[in-house]
């Protein structure tokens, strides 16, 4: 958990499926614009269906938009991360 907190992707673990998952996500996350067929093609080989891989694009688009909307208007931190150091 710590290692996928920290956008550590290589220590985290996973299998081969959720990894390519996550860094298509990153992707999508970081430049959408250069995301490509390949890179969903990937993630049919690795085993995702198309449904799940256009709900991994829409989860990650709406995290990214009501973060913007929450940091456009000024809305702190709830804090969880920090809340699960703390109950460890």
């Amino acid at each position: 958990m710590q290692a996928l907190v920290a956008g550590n992707l290589e220590e985290a673990g996973l299998d081969d499926a959720n990894r390519a998952l996550l860094e298509y996500v990153t992707k999508v996350t970081e430049a959408a614009y250069r995301t490509t067929p390949e890179d969903v093609q990937l993630l049919r080989q690795q085993g995702w269906s198309d449904p799940q891989i256009a709900e991994a694009v829409y989860i990650t688009a709406m995290f990214a938009f009501f973060n913007r909307v929450a940091d456009a208007f000024g809305v702190a931190s709830q804090g969880y991360l920090e809340m699960n150091k703390m109950t460890r």
